[in-house]
């Protein structure tokens, strides 16, 4: 009876070791200190990468922040108010004809736009002004084999332009996306257009200011593309309107 108590004893201790034995061997890749897989180290890198954008966007933040107690704040405050006073340039507010802080700003002809619009327009005249002395083809579009007027204003704008202009003079002249112009508020770059041979509101013919009251033009058939002037009698006579497709939101 003993020896039977002290089998079953030694057969349930080699049992209970046997499992701690088991327990203790885990399969190969469920070690605590199993190389990690390249997605594991992927997440771990991102994970860091954006500590770090959120630690640069606070210190950033922080730098704006202005530290103290009511005392040195409003002392601050009122140096601010006081440089504002000294450097109104600094602050010119919204833009009003009488405000001398836009001068800086203007053309020539006191019209207001920005250093990009004038550089677009630049390009645009130098486009127009390399064709001088190319012959008028009726329906031409390229430096190659000439152009007719509105060949020629296609040609020079629509690379620059983010509403394109249509073909012919009468579509631009009508084009929504122009603006109108009064004769008096002419700019640069601006279209010029003529009823020549049409009737009533009907285009027929189109050129572009270059100020100083000349403008460019592909005239017509046996001419070459040449430089006119807009105060001569004969367009005068036959001048209907002045269009602006120039525009700093209308420009790539």
């Amino acid at each position: 009876m003993l020896r039977k108590k002290i089998s079953l004893a030694l057969l349930i201790g080699l049992a209970f070791s046997g499992q701690q034995a088991l327990a203790s061997h885990k399969p190969p890749g469920t070690g605590t200190h199993q190389e990690k897989s390249y997605a594991a180290r992927q997440r771990m890198y991102n994970r860091a990468k954006l500590l770090q954008a959120w630690k640069r966007k606070k210190e950033k933040a922080d730098e704006h922040v202005v530290y103290g107690n009511k005392t040195t704040k409003a002392a601050l405050r009122t140096k601010n108010r006081v440089l504002v006073q000294q450097h109104p340039e600094w602050f010119p507010g919204p833009y009003r004809v009488t405000n001398h802080h836009w001068d800086h700003l203007r053309d020539s002809e006191g019209a207001l736009y920005s250093e990009r619009l004038r550089d677009t327009t630049d390009m645009i005249v130098d486009r127009l002004e390399d064709q001088l002395g190319k012959p008028y083809v009726w329906g031409g579009t390229s430096p190659t084999h000439g152009f007719d007027c509105s060949g020629l204003v296609f040609y020079a704008y629509n690379k620059l332009l983010a509403s394109k202009l249509p073909r012919t003079a009468n579509e631009m002249y009508h084009y929504k996306q122009a603006r109108p112009v009064a004769r008096r508020d002419l700019r640069r770059g601006d279209l010029i257009f003529f009823g020549i041979h049409s009737q009533g509101n009907h285009a027929d013919h189109v050129g572009v200011y270059l100020g100083d009251g000349d403008f460019i033009e592909a005239p017509r058939t046996g001419l070459t593309i040449r430089v006119s002037h807009f105060e001569a009698d004969f367009w005068q006579d036959h001048y209907l309107g002045a269009r602006r497709i120039l525009t700093a939101n209308n420009i790539l």
